[in-house]
C-alpha cells in the first residue's frame, strides 16, 4: 500500500534561519520556498533522491506548526508516505484500528490529494497520506 517516504516535514522556528544548514552545510539544494495561507505556514522544499525534505515555519500562533514547536520545540513533525489511493489507504487503516485525523482527503494548494493519521494511533507520529496515483 505504501510507496514510498514521499517527504519529511521539519518544523522550524525560523525558516530563514533554518536554510543554511540544509542547503549549505548538508548540501541539499533548495528547490523552491512559498507561503501557504491554507494551513498558515511558510515551506522550503529540499529534493533528495525520490524524497523532499520540507521545512516547515508556522506564520500564525494558532496553526498546528505553532503548537507542535510550543509543546514539542523544533523537529520532525510529520513522515509523508505516497500512497496510490488515499481513499482506499484510510479506509484500510481505519479498519486496523488507526484513527484518521480526516476521514476524507483534501486537496492541497498544488492539487495533491492528502490525509493525516492519528498520531495517538502511530507511535506518536504524525502521518501523512498523499496520492501518488498508479506509476
Amino acid at each position: 500500500m505504501l510507496k514510498k517516504i514521499e517527504h519529511i516535514g521539519v518544523a522550524v522556528q525560523d525558516i530563514e534561519k533554518s536554510i543554511p544548514l540544509f542547503r549549505d552545510i548538508l548540501g541539499i539544494p533548495l528547490e523552491k520556498v512559498y507561503e501557504s495561507d491554507a494551513i498558515k505556514t511558510k515551506i522550503a522544499f529540499f529534493p533528495l533522491g525520490d524524497s523532499t525534505i520540507e521545512l516547515i515555519e508556522a506564520m500564525d500562533p494558532s496553526s498546528p506548526v505553532a503548537k507542535f514547536i510550543q509543546k514539542r520545540g523544533e523537529g520532525i513533525h510529520h513522515i509523508c508516505f505516497g500512497v496510490e489511493n488515499v481513499e482506499a489507504a484510510l479506509r484500510h487503516f481505519e479498519a486496523q484500528g488507526i484513527e484518521l485525523l480526516n476521514r476524507t482527503p483534501r486537496r492541497t494548494e498544488n492539487g495533491d490529494l492528502i490525509a493525516f493519521l492519528n498520531p495517538k494511533s502511530t507511535n506518536g507520529v504524525l502521518i501523512e497520506l498523499v496520492e501518488m496515483g498508479a506509476e
